[in-house]
C-alpha cells in the first residue's frame, strides 16, 4: 500500500517550456552579447518575442534534439545542459582558429574561464570567420557512452581532440557559474535575480518567466488531487531540480502550498547546500536520489544522515516516485521505490518506449491518473 507520494515538478506538474526558452536564451546571449564573446552584439536584446523564442531555442537546440539527447543520458539540470551546449560550441569555434592561436587557446584552456577570458576569447574569434554549428552536438556526444555528469567530463575530451589541448577545465567551475547566474536572469528577471543567485544582473532589462508559469493540467484538478491523497492520509512531497523561489513562488500563485508540509518540498537549494557539506566534490542532483530522500525524511533530517541512508530503503514499495525522466526513474530504482512515469515531459508520449523498456511500475498519460493506481 502506497503511504507517501514524491512528485517531481517539471514535467509533471508545471511545463518545463520556459525553461527550456530561457536556456536557449542563455547560450544564444553568451555567444553573441558584448558581455561575453560578442560575436554578434547587434542582434543581442533583453526582450525577444515568442516568434524570435521559438526560432533562437530551434536553432540553439536543434528542434529539442539536443534537449532530448541529454535527456536520455539522464541529465536532468537546465544549467548543466546550459554548460554542455555553450562549451561545446565554444569549443567547435576555437577549433576553427587553432591554427593560428594555439598558443593563446592552451592559455584559456588551462586556467578557469572567467567574464574576462570569454570577453578575450571574444575579441580573437572576430578577427576570423568563424561559424556556429549547434548540429554537431548529437554527433560529437554520441560517439561516447557517457551519462549523467560524465558528459561534462567529456568536453575535456573532446578539447583534446578537437583542440589538441590537455584540460580538466571543464567541469562545474567559474564558467558553469557563469552559464547558471545568465540563465536566472532569464528565467526569474531582473526583479528577482538577486534573491535567486546573490547577485545582481550583468545585463539588465529582463522580464522573466516566473509570471508565466503553465501547468500540465487544470491548475483546479492538480490542487483536487493533492487534496485528494492528503485526505486519504498520504503524505505528499516535492523532489525538484529547480530552485526553492522558483518553486515556492508558482505554488503560492496557484494554491497549491496549502497542501504540503514545506519540510518534504526539497528543491535545488537543498541539493547545493548538502553538496557543499562534502569532503570530496560529488553531484547530488537527480538521478542521485538525495533529493527524494530528504522528501521522505524531511528538511530537519541532516544532510549527512541522507547521504548515508541505506539504499535499497526499508518499506520502499510504500512509496510512489512520480517524474517524467529517466533521472526520476533512476533515482526511484536506487531507491527501491514505485515509479509512475508522466507523458507529459520534454519528449511526451514518445517517451513511453523508453520508460517501458526501464520497467517504470506505472505510465500515465497525466499526473491526474495517479488516482487510479492508488
Amino acid at each position: 500500500m502506497i503511504n507517501t507520494v514524491l512528485f517531481d515538478v517539471d514535467g509533471v506538474l508545471l511545463s518545463e517550456e520556459h525553461y527550456f526558452d530561457a536556456s536557449a536564451l542563455t547560450v544564444w546571449e553568451m555567444l553573441i552579447s558584448r558581455n561575453y564573446l560578442a560575436l554578434a552584439p547587434e542582434q543581442f536584446k533583453t526582450e525577444y518575442t515568442e516568434e524570435e523564442i521559438k526560432h533562437i531555442r530551434k536553432e540553439v537546440f536543434q528542434h529539442d534534439l539536443v534537449l532530448k539527447f541529454m535527456k536520455s543520458r539522464g541529465l536532468n539540470a537546465n544549467w548543466d545542459m546550459i554548460y554542455l551546449s555553450f562549451s561545446h560550441q565554444l569549443i567547435h569555434l576555437l577549433s576553427q582558429i587553432k591554427d593560428g592561436e594555439s598558443a593563446k587557446i592552451n592559455q584559456w584552456l588551462t586556467n578557469p574561464i572567467n567574464y574576462e577570458t570569454l570577453r578575450d576569447i571574444g575579441k580573437v574569434l572576430r578577427q576570423y570567420q568563424v561559424e556556429l554549428e549547434f548540429s554537431l552536438f548529437v554527433e560529437e556526444f554520441s560517439r561516447s557512452d557517457a551519462t549523467k555528469q560524465e558528459l561534462l567530463n567529456y568536453l575535456n575530451v573532446l578539447a583534446k581532440e578537437k583542440l589538441g589541448v590537455e584540460t580538466t577545465i571543464f567541469q562545474k567551475g567559474e564558467l558553469w557559474s557563469i552559464c547558471e547566474h545568465v540563465s536566472q536572469e532569464w528565467y526569474v528577471g531582473d526583479e528577482n535575480v538577486l534573491a535567486s543567485t546573490g547577485r545582481p544582473s550583468v545585463q539588465t532589462g529582463k522580464k522573466g518567466f516566473l509570471a508565466k508559469e503553465t501547468t500540465l493540467a487544470p491548475s483546479k484538478e492538480i490542487a483536487d488531487l493533492f487534496q485528494y491523497l492528503t485526505l486519504s492520509g498520504i503524505t505528499i512531497g516535492i523532489g525538484t531540480g529547480r530552485p526553492d523561489l522558483e518553486t515556492i513562488q508558482p505554488f503560492k500563485h496557484l494554491d497549491w502550498l496549502q497542501f504540503f508540509d514545506e519540510n518534504r518540498i526539497i528543491t535545488a537549494d537543498e541539493v547545493a547546500k548538502a553538496e557543499q557539506e562534502l569532503t570530496e566534490p560529488k553531484s547530488l542532483s537527480k538521478p542521485h536520489p538525495f533529493t527524494y530522500i530528504m522528501g521522505l525524511k524531511g528538511k530537519g533530517t541532516s544532510f549527512k544522515e541522507c547521504i548515508n541512508t541505506p539504499l535499497p530503503i526499508d518499506h520502499g514499495e510504500e512509496v510512489l516516485v512520480v517524474g517524467d525522466s529517466l533521472a526520476d526513474l533512476l533515482a526511484a530504482r536506487q531507491l527501491g521505490c514505485q515509479f509512475a512515469a508522466v507523458l507529459t515531459g520534454l519528449s511526451g508520449k514518445d517517451a513511453r518506449q523508453d520508460f517501458e523498456n526501464h520497467k517504470a511500475d506505472y505510465i500515465l498519460d497525466s499526473v491526474l491518473d495517479i488516482r487510479t493506481i492508488l
